[in-house]
């Protein structure tokens, strides 16, 4: 059975479906879209690791259709969101010669998908693009939303755009192939919507998150459907993150500075990151008196139940530095005047955003975090 969920944004809205089978079913979709015709030539931009796993599906489904797929291999890793990248893509794109009016499909995890998805946004100055993820974390985060693009020296996801894709088919039967800990490293970003503003699905977590975690289709079904609608309503009332959609970066900050200091090795996973960063941010918000001291156990317990890291791993060049942590927290995408705006909670299910926490406050953490 598929679920779907909708994403309104008016003449730009779209579905997300989500079920098992979608791989075979992707040309029949794509051809089922409304809008202009699509030209037969489809580029197809895959994650070189899951090329013999998923291309084949996706392939012989788009020739059913009466597509001719052109695929186009990209690494694997974080490294692929980069301005090499980014070229050889768009130079190959375009030597397929794509049109104004061709469909581009991203294969893969949130690296290939935020890649191709900025390819889209400015390939001919726009061309429209279907999400197809293969990750738990991609088809319950990056995949929706339409936030496209690549990473920077200055730090991750700094250069990119707003470009959402027409369609985004979460099969299942991709997750089978994860290996456990990309499993959970996505599992971080369900725990994340309970976290924000759903504390009765953070509880749902809690008694059935291990199923979902294990295999069982109906657990899994409902944590990524609660997900994709929690992550599509807020979309749709804050599409350009001007306010509300910021709330979705909760232990984001945190994580994205794990992650630069770590130089984006891949010892420390983005799931993983951002699991450990919502522990600092729950953390945090209980030493300035917000947040009592029982929810962040309760975060802690549960994620550290599953299997995630609730703190930081070793550093390989000689420990973590308070300094460096604060200077990767300063290149955020969300600081304003030169003021960093963070999430924190009130407990679990209540996140809001603030730019009045202190230096000082925020070094003792970051300190205390390295000394746990």
């Amino acid at each position: 059975m598929t679920e779907i969920v909708s994403v309104a944004l008016g003449s730009r809205s779209y579905d997300i479906h989500i079920g098992p089978g979608l791989l075979g079913r992707a040309g029949a979709l794509i051809r089922a879209l409304d809008g202009r015709t699509i030209p037969k030539r489809l580029p197809v931009i895959v994650d070189e690791a899951i090329v013999p796993l998923h291309a084949p599906a996706v392939r012989a489904s788009l020739a059913d259709a009466g597509f001719e797929p052109v695929v186009i291999q990209v690494p694997s890793g974080e490294g692929s969101k980069s301005f090499t990248q980014l070229q050889r893509v768009l130079d190959a794109l375009l030597d397929a010669g794509i049109e104004r009016s061709t469909m581009l499909v991203a294969l893969g995890g949130g690296v290939v998908g935020d890649l191709a998805g900025f390819a889209a946004a400015i390939g001919l100055r726009g061309i429209d693009f279907v999400q197809i993820p293969t990750t738990l974390l991609s088809q319950v985060d990056s995949s929706v939303g339409g936030k496209t693009g690549i990473n920077s020296r200055h730090g991750k996801n700094l250069i990119g755009a707003f470009h959402q894709p027409r369609l985004v088919l979460a099969d299942l039967d991709t997750l089978t192939t994860l290996p456990q800990r990309e499993r959970l490293a996505g599992y971080a970003e369900i725990v994340k919507y309970g976290a924000i503003d759903r504390p009765d699905f953070f509880t749902w977590l809690e008694a059935n998150g291990q199923k979902a975690l294990t295999g069982d289709a109906q657990a899994l079904t409902y944590a990524i459907k609660e997900s994709c609608t929690a992550k599509a309503e807020t979309v749709a009332a804050d599409e350009l993150e001007a306010g509300r959609r910021s709330l979705l970066n909760l232990g984001h900050t945190f994580g994205h500075a794990l992650e630069a200091e770590l130089a984006y090795s891949g010892r420390l996973l983005h799931g993983e990151a951002v699991a450990v960063g919502m522990v600092m941010a729950f953390d945090l918000s209980v030493r300035l008196g917000l947040c009592p001291p029982a929810d962040a156990d309760r975060l802690r317990s549960h994620l550290s139940a599953v299997g995630l890291p609730v703190a930081l791993p070793d550093h390989p060049e000689g420990g973590w530095q308070v300094e460096r942590l604060l200077t990767h927290m300063a290149k955020d995408k969300k600081v304003k005047d030169g003021r960093l705006t963070l999430v924190l909670v009130r407990g679990i299910g209540q996140a809001f955003l603030t730019r009045d926490v202190a230096v000082s406050d925020l070094s003792a953490q970051l300190d205390r975090a390295i000394a746990a």
